[in-house]
């Protein structure tokens, strides 16, 4: 059975309410009148200029009505405005686009809370074909954190070596949507806070944010709690952070997230060989799918990770698929609910 927010000890309502507070008051005000179960559950807002306002959550999407309520008829939602998209991105830059312009690059800017506002519009690029900005903003995707304490927990006896405690490599794989990113944020607070196993000397760790979405930064200071012994390195390249972590920060693990590029490989590789445990994430469907895209192999046959963890939505975000040994061969199968 799923974990239950009350089992974690999680207030369900704390990170809807601070990702709609961008939102103007008139819209704000329409999603509090909102079924609070529903709203416990969303975790996207979807802004489209001229198409209704649309909520995503585990059961499926929805239109907020123009009325009261939500519907699944298009024809009956609340249109979205471009005043609507600008009181949003205002309150997102507070009215700088100069401020977020490193992260308009990257598609998104992070709020407070460890919230994402993705971004569509016209794409600026340079000469070279680089994206340098996005202009005439068109769509906003809300995407709802929500940091869930004690995830990681039914997963702990897979995270570590028994005989000494040492910290696993450990790979999450699933498609998108199914809790990656909030597992491997849990298993980074418990290891600082020694929690996963009890250790004489407690676990350093290090987390290469390249999206902000682990710990959430804004102005470098972590929105999600990730242990007093963790250092992060935050907007930084996964494959450059890696190794910054270990020559300069020391860490006992180093986590990041959706590794995928040759460089990515080959830090894991020399971060592996340099004694340091890597807590990782990657997008596919099974395990065969993430072997086939370019340079996982690799590490799949250098044994690089002592643990994969597949992860899928079909009894919620964060359902436990298998957890499969160093070789590939399943310890534990079944789709057995959230971690």
């Amino acid at each position: 059975m799923p974990v239950s927010n009350a089992e974690l000890g999680v207030d369900p309502f704390t990170p809807w309410r601070k990702a709609v507070s961008i939102l103007p008051p008139e819209l704000e005000e329409r999603l509090h009148r909102l079924h609070p179960d529903g709203l416990a559950a969303l975790e996207e807002i979807r802004l489209r200029v001229g198409q209704p306002l649309e909520l995503c959550g585990q059961t499926g999407s929805s239109f907020l009505h123009c009325e009261s309520g939500t519907t699944s008829v298009a024809s009956e939602g609340l249109v979205v405005t471009s005043g609507h998209i600008k009181h949003v991105v205002g309150q997102v830059t507070q009215f700088s686009m100069y401020a977020v312009e490193e992260d308009l690059r990257r598609g998104f800017m992070t709020i407070p809370g460890g919230h994402r506002v993705g971004v569509a519009g016209h794409v600026v690029t340079d000469g070279q074909g680089q994206v340098k900005s996005i202009r005439s903003i068109s769509s906003l995707n809300i995407r709802v954190a929500h940091a869930i304490p004690g995830v990681a927990n039914r997963l702990r006896h897979h995270l570590y070596r028994k005989q000494d405690g040492h910290p696993y490599n450990v790979l999450v794989i699933s498609p998108p949507q199914c809790g990656k990113t909030t597992l491997i944020r849990d298993i980074a607070r418990q290891w600082s806070e020694n929690l996963l196993v009890r250790r004489k000397v407690p676990a350093k760790v290090a987390i290469v944010d390249e999206r902000s979405e682990i710990a959430g930064c804004i102005e470098g200071l972590p929105q999600f709690s990730v242990g007093p012994r963790t250092d992060v390195l935050d907007g930084c390249p996964k494959a450059q952070g890696m190794l910054m972590a270990i020559r300069s920060l020391s860490p006992d693990i180093v986590v990041t997230d959706e590794i995928g590029r040759s460089e990515d490989a080959l830090a894991i590789l020399e971060a592996t060989h340099a004694g340091v445990a890597v807590i990782t994430t990657a997008h596919a469907l099974r395990m065969e799918d993430w072997r086939m895209r370019p340079n996982m192999d690799s590490l799949f046959q250098s044994k690089a990770f002592d643990r994969y963890i597949l992860l899928s939505r079909r009894h919620g975000p964060g359902t436990v698929e298998a957890v499969l040994d160093q070789a590939g061969r399943p310890i534990r199968t079944g789709g057995e609910g959230s971690c």
